[in-house]
């Protein structure tokens, strides 16, 4: 099983950095997801800088979500 997130900050070019609770530190590119579905609203700025942690996973107004799996096997370590 992965490990859950415990820190989220997105940063510019829609990226995220998570920290997850084994303490590495991870970057996300949420770019792929843009165009698919739901995901659409986060080309909104706002939006995408809204990002929190819920359950262990990041989550975004409007109940869009990543699952921690998905944060974790798709990132690149820092």
């Amino acid at each position: 099983m992965n490990p859950y997130v415990q820190h989220v900050h997105p940063l510019d070019d829609y990226q995220i950095e998570v920290v997850f609770e084994n303490g590495e530190r991870r970057i996300f590119d949420v770019k792929p997801y843009l165009q698919r579905g739901v995901f659409v609203r986060l080309q909104n700025r706002a939006a995408f800088q809204a990002a929190q942690v819920v359950a262990g996973s990041v989550e975004w107004p409007g109940e869009l979500d990543l699952s921690y799996d998905t944060l974790y096997l798709e990132s690149q370590p820092i």
